[in-house]
Order: structure tokens, then sequence, then C-alpha cells
């Protein structure tokens, strides 16, 4: 590992995806499983009734915005599987933006091998763009805003925050950790932030953020909360958005607004899936849930994004890794895809791990599989060989839940807290003073 380089782990990786994205023609062709995901039939209709001039939501199920079913368009034009590899390039773009954002904190060149194999080798991570799955994308797009932060250029993390939110609402949860991390005592006019590196955060403990230091009144305090980046950041992503969203709005009126919006935010899947919620959603598909029903599946989520914010905002990965995770696992609806949107955070957080991977790192790892792979047999017995089996799979989906705490907590525990960026003195009057 430690002779390869990062060209040449991306060369591998992208030859055993050409050869994955051959064999799922192959097997598509000749067995009764299908090798590609359904959702990429979906998303390759659309298109090509947007290639039509027609609209892409004449598709049933196409819940995604326009944008998708537009770049699909060479699917009709050139060769269907034109998808899978536009989504495995990107696969393999979200690599090297592991490996950039590592090499811009100063992590050794082996520690950053080893967390860009954690990515592109990971059986979840390779599958989901070969079969055909829009995640990359969404990863992608996610990792170059962290990369933009780091570099200091707000304006351009804050359009490809806006665009993102677009393709995908669940990006969403980043605005409150983005706009705390733009600190004015990281952010200064005129400097790009000062990134810490990973050599000096090992061997010490990181100083708590501490800024009350003399006066610090009302205005002072606005004056630090409403900054101007952060203003600018606000603005700029949510014009974005908007603008995404009143084009489509005008181009497909309610059709788009409802399906590619509305549909996730009040989303509710009688069929089986990971949730702990979905034997309740089940047993009431046929009525509508109360205010406080949705109130009391929405507040876990809502406090637990909360505490995990303002605890660990400002190492900036960690933080969106967690809150990827916990939304995932309190979510009412959950798929394996959703497993790759904290996937391509991991591998940013492992250099700062203290988890050893004989037996801690082994024990998580078993844990986690242990208990999805129990929810899948029952979820095999139900829906392959017909049994009612429903009681006991919602019991797997408790067991699933409690194992992805386990493994939440024990990340927390092991992983050393360290600040993106490093504490700039203000240039206050007393400062300028004491220079003169």
């Amino acid at each position: 590992m430690v002779s390869m380089d990062i060209r040449t782990v991306l060369l591998f990786s992208a030859i055993f995806r050409i050869i994955l994205i051959i064999y799922g023609e192959w097997q598509d062709s000749h067995m009764e499983v299908r090798y590609t995901d359904v959702d990429y039939l979906v998303f390759s209709d659309a298109a090509s009734f947007m290639a039509s001039g027609e609209s892409p939501y004449k598709r049933t199920t196409y819940r995604y915005s326009p944008l998708l079913a537009f770049l699909l368009i060479p699917n009709s034009i050139i060769h269907r599987s034109w998808g899978k590899f536009l989504f495995s390039a990107l696969d393999l773009l979200v690599g090297w933006f592991i490996y950039t954002i590592l090499k811009l904190r100063k992590v050794p060149e082996n520690l950053c091998m080893y967390s860009v194999v954690v990515w592109l080798f990971n059986p979840f991570t390779f599958t989901i763009g070969t079969r055909g799955n829009c995640e990359p994308i969404v990863c992608a797009m996610i990792l170059w805003i962290i990369i933009c932060l780091m570099k200091g250029n707000v304006l351009q993390a804050a359009f490809w925050y806006g665009l993102v939110v677009h393709l995908r609402i669940y990006p969403i949860i980043y605005a409150l950790p983005i706009i705390l991390v733009l600190d004015p005592d990281f952010f200064q006019s005129g400097l790009n932030p000062k990134l810490q590196n990973w050599s000096s955060s090992q061997g010490k403990t990181p100083q708590s953020h501490n800024r009350v230091t003399g006066q610090y009144d009302l205005v002072t305090a606005l004056k630090s909360v409403f900054t101007r980046r952060r203003i600018m950041f606000g603005l700029v992503s949510g014009a974005v958005f908007l603008f995404c969203t009143g084009l489509f709005f005008y181009l497909y009126r309610w059709e788009f607004l409802h399906e590619a919006l509305l549909y996730h935010l009040t989303r509710t899947d009688p069929r089986h899936n990971f949730s702990i919620y979905f034997y309740h959603i089940y047993l009431h598909s046929e009525h509508e849930f109360s205010v406080v029903e949705k109130l009391i599946s929405f507040l876990p989520q809502f406090i637990v994004q909360l505490v995990l914010i303002f605890s660990f905002a400002q190492d900036l990965p960690f933080c969106l890794f967690l809150q990827t995770f916990a939304f995932v696992e309190f979510n009412k609806v959950i798929t394996a895809q959703y497993f790759v949107w904290f996937f391509c955070l991991l591998p940013l957080i492992l250099p700062w791990s203290k988890m050893t991977l004989k037996w801690e790192g082994l024990c998580c790892i078993f844990v986690w599989m242990g208990a999805q792979s129990h929810w899948l047999m029952w979820a095999y017995l139900l829906e392959f060989k017909g049994r009612n089996v429903f009681v006991q799979l919602w019991l797997a989906s408790i067991l699933f839940l409690a194992a992805n705490t386990f493994v939440l907590i024990m990340i927390i525990r092991r992983h050393k807290f360290t600040p993106v960026f490093e504490q700039r003195e203000r240039a206050t009057s007393k400062n300028a003073a004491k220079l003169k």
C-alpha cells in the first residue's frame, strides 16, 4: 500500500469499475436477478422523456431534480450505460477529493492511501455507481464544498451547497455547522483560513474555543454572529436553491414541486426497510398520520442533530459524518443506498481515530454487519418466502438501531477532536495599540 501512489489506486479502481459495468450488462441479459439498480431504469426513462421534449415526471416514481434526468440524456443517444460510467467517474472523483482534503491537512501519505482505499474498495460504494445509483454525484459535491471552505472559497462553497440541496434535500442538515465554522476567528478579511495540520493535533488536547476577552456586549455579539461571510453564504446558497427550484417549477409546475421536494419531506414507506418506524407505518398505511405522530418520529432526530452540531461543529468533517450517520439511523425510511451518504465522509475522520482495527474496529464492523445481516435474513423470509415475520423484522430493525448507536458512540469516544481551522487573533484596537 505504501508503495502505491494515488494515481495507481485510482487506475485500478477505474478498471475494476469498468469490469463491473460490463459484467452488469451481461448479468442483466442472462440472469433472472438484474445487476442494474431499478432506480437507474427510472432515471433512464425520465431522461428519455426529457430528450423528447417532455416532462421527466411522466415516468412514474421519478422523484428527483430534472437536472439528474438532463445529465442522463446521453443514455438515449450514446449508450444505456452512459449514466453508470458517469456515476462511477464521480465515484473516483470522490476518492480524489478525499485524498485532497487529507493532504490539505498534512496527513501522512500512508494514512491518506488507507483512507482513500476505504472508499474506493468498499463493496457498498463500488457497487452503487456501477449499478446506476446517483449518490456519487451528491458525495462528490459535498466533499468539494469542504475543500472550498478549507481554501477560503466561501462564495464557491455557497454556490455548490445551494445546488446540492436542490438535488438531494438531506444536505440541508449541514447548514448550521457550516455557518458555525465560518467564524470570524477563523475567516478574517483578506486572509485565507489557517488549517490545523494532522501532526499538530497529535499528542495534545485541543483547547476549547473561548472568545470571552474584555467587554462583550450585545452589539459585539451580533456582529460576531452576523458576519459578512455567513450572510454571503446564506444569501448565495439560498439564491441558487431558489433559482433552480423556481426555474423547474416554471417548466414543470406542481408536478416537479411535489415529486422532487415535498415527497421527500413527507415520505412514509409502508414497505419493509431498516427503520424502526416501518412496522407502525405499515400497520397504519391506510390512515393519515397525526401531527403528534409526525412530531414524535421527528423529535429524536432533531435533538440528536442539535447536540452533535453544537458539540463538534469546529471539527467539520467529523461533525458532518456524525450528523449523516445519526440522520440515517433515526430516519423514517432507511435503505442501503443511504449508507453511502456517510461512507464518503468516513475516510476524512480515520486519521484522527484512536480506534485500532484489530479489536475495536473489527468489533464495530462485525456488530454493524451482523445486525444488518440479521435484518436481511428476516427480510428475505418475508419478501421471497412469503412468511409472516413482520414482528421479527421489526425487532431486527430495533437491534440494527442499537448496533448503529453502539458504533456511533464508539467512534465518538475514540476520535481525537481537532478543529479544522486554527484560531487567529482578532485585530482589535487593543492589539493594534500593543503593536504600536
